[in-house]
């Protein structure tokens, strides 16, 4: 597959060191609106710049663009690549509504592209092991699933770039930038969220619209409980772990980043808890968690590959346009309740 990358910042360079390492693919072209930012990327990862972005899409040779825009200015570039009759993979979050991302998944099923969202998170081998868990009814009846995000993000990350921290580009702070991997995967886990209560405030920064710090009560349709607390105001030396606990009558696992800090069942299942010996330990430092860029991008290789497969055995891919539009759907909940926007 030729790939494509519409954006010229920090994430698009993942985009195409992930590209590169994706079996069979190439990355054949870069948009940017600044054209050096464009050639920054081509001139070390091979491939055309463009600063038009009609030209780019005119490449017949061009099979998937990826999309690595600030969050708010996803849909207009997706529904333009979808017309070009390109897939279109979407960096995280999706988009900053359901109302834009139901546009998305429009544009491209009347396109007949694929459109798939960016949760690297859930390509791990942890996480597969932990679903896996929860698919076989280790845990019982699902009780408690939580995930927390105390992260930290100083002001200068904000003043990095003027879209940091607004609503209209950002879509909302620490839950839908930072927490939003966390949140997928507690609904991946634990499924559907009935109801919802939820505060939220700007507690640790100034001069950005969003907030920096929420806590959530969760009711699952399942009949589970939960909590999510997301934060970029929680200084920490070397970066706390993004935490996710799935509790039931017969097992608890604590997952910190891509380790087990907990793994007991009631019932021993020799070959699954084998595996999870194999990452049981504590986490030294939270992926991303003081640093954006302090990531591997071995999620997002697995994340792609996946796509690429699926428009090769015509299958959706895992995380689709409407898998990825949940974490968003139960954000916009979230900050409704607590009032944020107001």
């Amino acid at each position: 597959m030729n790939f494509g990358i519409i954006g010229g910042g920090m994430i698009a360079r993942f985009h195409a060191e992930a590209i590169r390492r994706v079996e069979g693919s190439t990355l054949q072209a870069v948009y940017a609106r600044r054209l050096e930012s464009a050639d920054t990327i081509t001139s070390e990862f091979g491939g055309r710049a463009f600063d038009d972005l009609d030209a780019f899409l005119a490449d017949p040779d061009l099979d998937i663009v990826t999309i690595a825009t600030p969050s708010g200015a996803h849909l207009e570039p997706a529904v333009a690549a979808a017309r070009a009759g390109k897939h279109v993979i979407c960096e995280k979050p999706i988009e900053v509504t359901t109302d834009r991302v139901d546009e998305m998944i429009d544009a491209c099923d009347r396109a007949g592209v694929v459109l798939a969202g960016v949760f690297n998170r859930r390509f791990h081998p942890t996480m597969q092991l932990l679903k896996r868990a929860v698919d076989a009814g280790r845990f019982g009846r699902l009780t408690l699933c939580e995930a927390s995000v105390r992260w930290y993000r100083d002001d200068a990350y904000y003043a990095s770039a003027p879209w940091r921290g607004t609503w209209a580009l950002d879509g909302g702070g620490a839950l839908m930038n930072q927490s939003i991997h966390a949140i997928d995967q507690l609904l991946y886990l634990a499924g559907p969220v009935k109801h919802v209560h939820a505060f939220s405030g700007t507690l640790g920064h100034r001069g950005i619209e969003v907030e920096d710090t929420a806590v959530a009560t969760l009711e699952f349709e399942s009949g589970a409980l939960g909590t999510i607390r997301g934060s970029t105001a929680c200084w920490s030396a070397t970066g706390n772990p993004a935490e996710i606990t799935i509790c039931g009558t017969q097992g608890t696992v604590y997952l910190d980043d891509e380790r087990f800090r907990r793994w007991q069942f009631a019932d021993p299942d020799e070959h699954m808890d084998a595996q999870a010996a194999r990452f049981t330990g504590e986490t030294a430092a939270g992926a991303g968690a003081n640093d954006p860029k302090a990531i591997n991008c071995d999620g997002h290789v697995a994340n792609f590959s996946d796509v690429v497969e699926s428009i090769r055995d015509n299958r959706r891919p895992i995380v689709d346009g409407r898998e990825a539009r949940r974490a968003v759907d139960l954000i916009c909940r979230i900050y409704e309740v607590a009032g944020t926007k107001s």
